[in-house]
């Protein structure tokens, strides 16, 4: 068995890219399977038709000519999650998505690719709550360096300033909250996001450069594509927003120690047991997502990054050791958004414009922090995207079928005149994520199906149940974003009330402490490690989870060479 590799990295996204990065930059052999295409890659011009290569580790492959030709800024084509290029699913997009057991009454959006879920992320990354980690088996002071370093890569740099986060600013004021200068949040007030965006382009107000120059230069053109890919930049690893196939993956790249290898689906985590009784993993077996075919690599340490679905999938279908706690205490910052719409005449007086045009700037770009409760931050998707997520999506039926609200002039999904009067308005409308510091759970979980299996094994079943704490937290939250709307001048406002099964800040389903050391290394199989959301003890105060994922793998990195490869 050969084991020239010295680590094998199962997923792309927050976590893995960064643990390519760290481990290379250290020297070792590394390579990362992902399940999903490679957009940006000479290698794979066709990403979606033809199968391309088998793997890439030369940045000079990375072509951001190609990347904004892939990238279309589409709704329907980048988002669609049955059809769109950000899926879960296979890089072929006439084959149907990979099938996961959820309610009738969900969304689980995620993505395969290089990138994983970042993606499509609003780049939001905040640290967590300091008191969020009282109960960690490590301590928030130890991860500020590692939240330091991530911070300066990325880079992470507060939102500029638009008009939808002016009008949020001015509505929190008004509502008696007072502005946090920090990165360290310890008390309630409002702030701009710290997000993984770089600075506008500074060429943005000069007449005499166009806007098709401008998407060739450095820096955020405010065009609002956050949650769809953002392919403005002079090169793929200069784009404007940070997703982890534009920063962490060209340096990995650059290292001269990683290769990438997309549509490689882990089926299987090898180990065998040592003379001291303990189980120890060695390689992965993979399925090219094109071919059929399945392969082996062999490797001194495994590092799981799949994902708070599929790495506990995957673990269940490696028939790993048995521990109660893979897959269990599911986190999910229960969500839920309001949206207020205002007449121009208030606008005038507040912003000295007719209009919010909400699509302009950073997706998410303000928020309030509430340790205890969880956030509320403002959301600019784009028309298509509002429409569904805001209006479409609903546990509460139909608003035509709803009593008299409480707070709330409308509530639930609205169809006919009443979707198109809402969406005549969208560009004086301001909307609000509520996002829930959600208690962990035993009973939800990500499990087997018994009865269902494809080409990868047994497919996972998904399940959240909110508990009466989490719904007070959300409910307190939700009319403190209303009564913030209220203050700023709304003239009325829909509530989403979206259900428990929108599946995006997943989190706690490999527990450190449970599952994992403090190192993240697995209690029960030696060598394995797991570098994403999945580690976290609990849903960290409700905030956006990616920064923290990224400060732990860093960290991870660091132990992981001190423990296997020190000489």
């Amino acid at each position: 068995m050969s084991t020239n590799i010295d680590v094998i990295i199962i997923g792309s996204g927050g976590g893995g890219a960064v643990a390519a990065k760290e481990l290379g930059e250290m020297g070792l052999k590394v390579t990362v399977l992902d399940a999903g295409p490679w957009y940006g890659n000479k290698k794979w011009p066709e990403p979606n038709s033809h199968r391309g290569a088998k793997a890439s580790h030369d940045p000079n492959d990375l072509d951001a000519s190609l990347y904004r030709k892939q990238l279309t800024r589409l709704e329907n084509d980048m988002n669609d999650p049955v059809t769109g290029k950000f899926r879960w699913g296979p890089a072929d997009r006439r084959r149907s998505p990979w099938y996961r057991t959820i309610p009738d009454q969900a969304l689980l959006w995620q993505n395969a690719g290089i990138g994983g879920t970042t993606l499509h992320y609003y780049g939001n990354s905040p640290r967590a709550y300091p008191v969020s980690f009282e109960s960690w088996p490590i301590s928030y002071e130890e991860l500020v360096p590692y939240y330091e370093k991530v911070e300066a890569t990325l880079p992470v740099e507060f939102a500029p300033t638009t008009a939808k986060e002016e009008l949020f600013y001015y509505g929190a004021k008004k509502a008696g909250f007072s502005l946090l200068p920090t990165l360290d949040v310890r008390s309630v007030g409002y702030r701009p996001q710290p997000n993984a965006i770089l600075p506008p382009n500074e060429n943005l107000m000069n007449p005499n450069v166009s806007l098709e120059q401008i998407s060739h230069m450095e820096g955020c053109t405010l065009s609002g594509h956050c949650e769809q890919g953002c392919p403005y930049g002079p090169s793929v690893d200069r784009m404007a927003k940070r997703s982890t196939n534009v920063s962490y993956v060209p340096l990995a790249m650059k290292t001269g120690n990683v290769t990438f290898r997309p549509n490689s689906y882990a089926t299987k985590v090898l180990t065998e047991t040592q003379p001291s009784g303990e189980e120890e993993a060695f390689g992965v077996q993979f399925r090219n997502t094109w071919t059929g075919e399945t392969e082996e690599l062999y490797a001194k340490v495994i590092v799981m990054a799949a994902g708070c679905v599929e790495t506990p999938r995957l673990w269940l279908n490696s028939d790993l050791p048995h521990n109660e706690w893979v897959g269990r205490g599911l986190t999910n910052h229960y969500m839920d958004a309001v949206t207020g719409t205002f007449d121009e005449k208030t606008l005038m007086s507040i912003l000295g414009s007719p209009s919010i045009n909400p699509f302009v700037g950073h997706t998410s770009g303000a928020r309030l922090d509430y340790p205890g409760l969880g956030m509320i931050e403002n959301l600019g998707n784009s028309p298509g995207l509002s429409a569904q997520f805001l209006f479409g999506f609903s546990q509460a039926g139909y608003n035509s079928l709803q009593p008299q609200h409480n707070l709330a002039d409308q509530k639930g999904r609205l169809v006919g005149n009443e979707l198109k009067d809402a969406m005549n308005q969208y560009r004086n409308s301001l909307s609000l994520l509520i996002i829930t510091a959600d208690e962990v759970q035993y009973n939800n979980r990500v499990e087997l199906d018994p009865h269902t299996k494809d080409e990868h094994g047994n497919i996972p079943i998904v399940k959240y149940t909110p508990s009466k704490q989490d719904t007070e937290k959300r409910n307190q939250l939700t009319k403190i974003a209303m009564n913030m709307l209220q203050q700023s001048g709304a003239k009325s406002i829909h509530r989403s009330d979206l259900p428990p099964n929108l599946y995006i800040h997943l989190e706690s389903t490999m527990r450190m402490g449970h599952v994992v050391d403090t190192s993240c290394e697995a209690y029960q199989v030696k060598r394995l490690f797991i570098a994403d959301n999945s580690v976290h003890y609990n849903s960290i105060g409700g905030v956006n989870p990616t920064l923290t994922t990224q400060a732990l793998t860093t960290r991870m990195a660091e132990m992981l060479v001190n423990k296997y490869f020190s000489s």
